[in-house]
């Protein structure tokens, strides 16, 4: 048998509507939070990763640099020519200094 309400009905149906609507919303507003900072989190995942990977490509050619000085006397004559400004008995070191900053005034 379907009794019909009239009003009463509607409002029933649209009062549970609505609840479950407020309900939805509660519960999305509870993990908001939790949400961004999941994506904070990726982010600082992403840029981590990015840094390892810079990191690795510094310590392998840091590590090539290393095998280099160690197997090459020339590479340690060449670093101690470079870095050191030492030079073989009756050679000129001539040394060349960047510019600095001051602006050209015209």
């Amino acid at each position: 048998m379907n009794v019909d309400l009239g009003i009463w009905g509607k409002l029933t149906k649209a009062g549970m509507l609505l609840l479950l609507v407020a309900g939805l919303l509660a519960v999305g507003l509870w993990y908001w939070p939790v949400i961004q900072r999941n994506e904070r989190m990726r982010k600082e995942i992403l840029r981590l990763d990015k840094q390892i990977q810079k990191e690795e490509q510094e310590r392998k050619q840091l590590e090539t640099a290393i095998k280099a000085l160690n197997r090459d006397p020339k590479a340690v004559e060449r670093l101690a020519r470079e870095k050191l400004g030492y030079a073989k008995p009756g050679e000129t070191v001539i040394r060349f200094t960047s510019p600095t900053n001051n602006p050209v005034v015209r």
